[in-house]
């Protein structure tokens, strides 16, 4: 059986984006850097949205507020390049043009259970806000990790990771900083049907 993981990259206010930032904000570090890449490997999960925009990284397309790629970018879209992908989508069209990506119409929730339960290694997804929201809900995710980096971005911050969650009791099973200034935490979730009643014992 496949395992799932939700990865997030987020502000400290949790944000997986700001309008003029470059990726990871501009403070990665070598320690994060070298952990990144040492991370199993996994077919990654993705929406219509996050596949137009990491195949049009991968293809040239430079983003917005940026001339050109850093080395460490690029290297980090060449990596997902080279990875397994599937891609839920209604909306694009075969074939895809991003080596290593499958396209899916079906249900996504659906299409990742029986993944899960057909499969064997880690899948994880990538941005894809909705996705990992649908796949929270239903209780298919077995870890959500989320590196925070030091920035508010109150005034260019986009996609809200959280907005339209349910609430989720969430069990620590790994915490780290990395460069003296990157946390990173790691739950197991529990999706809630309603607050818990009285403090805890």
């Amino acid at each position: 059986m496949s395992e799932l993981l939700v990865d997030f990259i987020t502000s400290l206010d949790g944000n997986a984006s700001g309008e003029g930032w470059p990726g990871w904000w501009g403070l990665e570090g070598p320690e994060y850097l070298a952990w990144e890449g040492k991370q199993p490997e996994a077919t990654y999960l993705m929406g219509a949205n996050t596949y137009r925009q990491m195949s049009g990284f991968a293809a040239g397309e430079v983003p917005d507020g940026q001339d050109e790629f850093r080395a460490e970018e690029e290297a980090s879209v060449d990596e997902l390049t080279q990875a397994s992908k599937v891609v839920f989508s209604s909306s694009l069209e075969e074939p895809l043009t991003w080596a290593n990506s499958t396209l899916v119409r079906d249900d996504a929730v659906e299409a990742v259970r029986a993944m899960k339960e057909n499969g064997s290694g880690l899948l994880s997804t990538i941005g894809s806000l909705s996705l990992c929201r649908s796949l929270l809900k239903a209780g298919l995710v077995d870890r959500f990790r989320v590196v925070m980096f030091p920035v508010i971005t109150g005034a260019t911050g986009a996609e809200r990771v959280y907005d339209g969650y349910p609430d989720v009791a969430l069990e620590m099973i790994e915490h780290r900083t990395f460069d003296g200034r990157i946390q990173l935490v790691e739950y197991k979730p529990r999706v809630l049907e309603h607050p818990p009643l009285g403090a805890p014992a």
